[in-house]
């Protein structure tokens, strides 16, 4: 487990959690206290922030990263010395929330709420999320809330499952919606995910929400260059992606608009630990005034400059939010 600065702030360190095996070391090493102590870099030492040190924590993809970023820009503006985390996944930095370790998450209302269903109720617990953004905060917060997790208000950027086709067999075919092309009656195949058969928001849902003929699973994974190029070549006629996938256009494919509500409501917001970050009201007022600002094309955008353009998750986040007012040149 190493530590590097951030060109943009030194006080920052961004540290990598490998795996299970990493995290129970740095535990073990670190008696359950700041993963950043451990290395030297938690407790606000010479430049730190007035009001004290805090560690953003989150998953490793770009999105991820880049909402890392956004965050630690808003709550460095609000005084605050921020070290940044990434895991590789929710099963470890979850822990690592609930116990303090992490200060705040940035995270998914929807797929955030069944995590902590299936942790708490068993892997055939009843799914409490929906397509409703505003039931399934309420479901999360009552999930979280005894875990010691704080959840704030959800804004409108939202990363779903969407379908994609080319722009041709689209205007072809007179298509804007998932129900158009249910209604065309055409069997198609889909680029997808090896379990896309056994997902209720992917094969089955298509087929029993919009009656679409799911002929073939091309298995090529959830927005891959494979499986865009899949359609692109007319090896699959629809591809699943993401709501806030920034390179579509490359490939000439559109979404079609999920007009019946097949997939939740997986909003972003902050999840913070209640007993730190979560009793600062500070806290909340940074980060709930970033989120009533992203919208979904703000994160499309955000994740083209760093995916396309090639550039930094960092410098990105800092443009943007001298862009959006919320922190100063």
């Amino acid at each position: 487990m190493t530590a590097r600065p951030t060109p943009r702030a030194a006080r920052r360190t961004r540290l990598a959690l490998a795996g299970i095996t990493a995290l129970t070391l740095a535990l073990t090493a670190c008696g359950g206290d700041s993963l950043e102590e451990e290395n030297g870099s938690g407790g606000g030492g010479d430049g730190g922030g007035d009001k004290g040190s805090l560690t953003v924590g989150g998953a490793n993809f770009t999105e991820a990263t880049i909402m890392a970023e956004l965050y630690a820009g808003v709550l460095e503006e609000a005084g605050y010395s921020v070290n940044i985390t990434t895991v590789e996944g929710r099963e470890l930095y979850e822990p690592e929330l609930a116990g303090g370790g992490i200060d705040v998450v940035p995270e998914y209302a929807a797929t955030m709420a069944e995590y902590l269903n299936t942790s708490e109720n068993g892997p055939d617990a009843e799914p409490v999320a929906s397509p409703d953004v505003d039931d399934t905060v309420a479901a999360l917060r009552e999930l979280a809330e005894p875990r010691g997790l704080t959840v704030l208000d959800a804004g409108d950027a939202v990363n779903q499952n969407a379908f994609a086709v080319t722009e041709e067999f689209a205007a072809d075919n007179g298509l804007t919606t998932l129900t158009d092309l249910g209604e065309l009656g055409e069997p198609v195949r889909l680029a997808a995910g090896e379990d896309c058969p056994g997902r209720p928001f992917c094969q089955p849902g298509l087929e029993n929400t919009y009656g679409i003929d799911v002929a073939e699973i091309v298995p090529l994974g959830v927005g891959t260059v494979q499986a865009k190029q899949a359609v692109q070549r007319g090896d699959a006629e629809l591809a699943l992606v993401s709501t806030t996938d920034a390179v579509l256009e490359d490939f000439g494919l559109v979404t079609l608009e999920d007009d019946q509500n097949l997939q939740q409501a997986d909003n972003l917001l902050p999840v913070l630990n209640t007993e730190g970050a979560g009793s600062d009201p500070d806290v909340a007022e940074a980060l709930d005034a970033l989120t009533a600002t992203l919208t979904t094309e703000h994160l499309k955008e955000l994740n083209r400059a760093v995916d396309s353009e090639r550039r930094k998750a960092e410098d990105v986040a800092h443009e943007y939010l001298v862009e959006q007012g919320l922190v100063s040149e």
